[in-house]
């Protein structure tokens, strides 16, 4: 059955495709929303227990323990960010640790230091086993960036032995920047 259309039904037929076509050269204006993508940001502080601050303990920390602490080596480094006015008051540098019995009663003492953009801080020396707070202050010229590592270094460690085949320094429940 061949169908015939009339000249007024042809147009209609050839209009409507047209109709299409030209309904979808209109232009709209796509709104574009600028994204951040820079991740996360770099903490002042961080808790060595918290898995979320493996990107700032750069070298020397080993796995969590008790969900609360890291055994470090002998040397031992971290990034941080400056606290906010850093850069003009200086900040101060606090790493909560521990030095356990095994440390003192096999090396007697054990000293930390620690350097900042190849400046040293005042090294502290421990002699009795127990949980301390190595504070320093921090000249603001250290802390022009937006992130600063920090090296530390003992000037003994427990060397690797059958319990235990890793170097130890000290145990770090955390360190961190905090504003003057």
């Amino acid at each position: 059955m061949i169908h015939t259309f009339s000249k007024r039904q042809s147009a209609a037929l050839l209009l409507i495709p047209m109709l299409a076509l030209a309904g979808c050269k209109r232009k709209e204006t796509v709104k574009v929303e600028q994204t951040d993508e820079e991740g996360p940001r770099l903490a002042s502080t961080v808790h060595t227990g918290d898995p979320k601050s493996d990107t700032q303990l750069v070298n020397g920390f080993y796995a969590i323990e008790q969900n609360a602490w890291r055994w470090t080596a002998q040397r031992f480094s971290v990034v941080l960010r400056p606290p906010a006015g850093g850069a003009q008051r200086g900040a101060t540098l606090n790493l909560q640790l521990t030095v356990p019995d095994a440390t003192i009663a096999k090396l007697k003492t054990i000293a930390l230091t620690a350097t900042i953009g190849g400046v040293m801080l005042p090294p502290e020396t421990y002699t009795q086993p127990g949980q301390y707070t190595y504070t320093r202050d921090v000249a603001p010229n250290l802390l022009t960036s937006e992130a600063v590592r920090i090296d530390f270094q003992t000037d003994k460690s427990l060397p690797p032995g059958t319990a235990d085949a890793r170097e130890l320094g000290v145990i770090v429940a955390a360190v961190g920047l905090d504003a003057k």
